[in-house]
């Protein structure tokens, strides 16, 4: 069983998390400490036994746990905040489960990527989670350079001391208009969710007198990449780029169509122009 828990305000924790944490035989906790004083503050008392299973450990403990799952045992993975396996450890566990052909269910409840999303003011009708980008600037910088044509709107977690060089990198990568949010210790006391340009939110994000002026828990979310507008004569040569290629009229026609996000018919319109 996999459970969210809150992302800062404990008030969030579902009554199915409570009997959870008081009826499963094993708990597996990324934090045990911060288990146990999330269990404080619901004033729920822990069942079962807790062992620790986070990314240190991940790999040795699934063999122990699948073998609880099988001699019948209940097991309940939670992470530090949120959903498991989201950014977080729980996907080896499932996998692990799923081909010992266990049952694997979840309790579902607080995100902080679909939490960010929905106060981003940053369309959400198609979306991608991208979670945290890599930590060294030229693996970043790449990764950043293969979404600048992604056309959902993107989320990212993101390490407070890392957030101002991130959003300068992002600038680079989807250039400084792009629209976008910071949202910042969501759900918590000093909640603080940023809205702007690109541009203008990496000059806010700059360390001030030396010292950070980001801080807590980040998560970025970016508006996609704008739709392209294409002439009518480079649609029509790439129509015929496709059929000297090999492909029919009708297939080059959608494939342009695929490739431009332009409606098949005005793309065949225009090759029979």
């Amino acid at each position: 069983m996999l459970a969210a828990t809150p992302i800062g305000n404990p008030a969030d924790a579902s009554a199915r998390l409570r009997t959870l944490l008081a009826d499963a035989d094993v708990v597996a906790a990324e934090d045990t400490r911060r288990l146990r004083r999330l269990a404080a503050d619901l004033g729920v008392e822990i069942g079962g036994r807790v062992v620790s299973y986070f990314e240190g450990n991940e790999a040795r403990r699934t063999p122990e746990l699948v073998a609880q799952l099988e001699a019948g045992r209940t097991v309940l993975l939670v992470t530090d905040a949120g959903m498991p396996s989201v950014s977080d450890p729980g996907y080896r566990l499932v996998a692990a489960a799923a081909a010992a052909d266990l049952e694997v269910t979840s309790a579902p409840g607080p995100s902080a990527a679909l939490a960010a999303l929905a106060v981003s003011g940053l369309p959400v009708d198609r979306f991608t989670f991208e979670g945290f980008p890599p930590r060294k600037s030229g693996e970043r910088d790449r990764a950043f350079a293969a979404l600048a044509d992604e056309p959902r709107t993107m989320v990212f977690f993101e390490a407070p001391h890392r957030t101002a060089a991130t959003l300068a990198a992002m600038v680079q990568a989807f250039g400084a208009d792009r629209p976008a949010a910071v949202c910042r210790e969501l759900t918590k006391t000093y909640e603080e969710v940023r809205r702007g340009p690109l541009a203008e939110l990496a000059a806010w994000a700059e360390p001030a007198d030396g010292e950070e002026r980001v801080r807590g828990e980040i998560t970025v979310v970016v508006g996609g990449a704008p739709a392209r507008e294409y002439a009518a004569e480079d649609l029509r040569a790439m129509v015929e780029a496709a059929q000297e290629g090999g492909l029919s009229r009708k297939d080059a026609v959608a494939q342009v169509a695929a490739e431009t996000g332009v409606r098949r018919r005005v793309v065949f319109d225009v090759a029979h122009g």
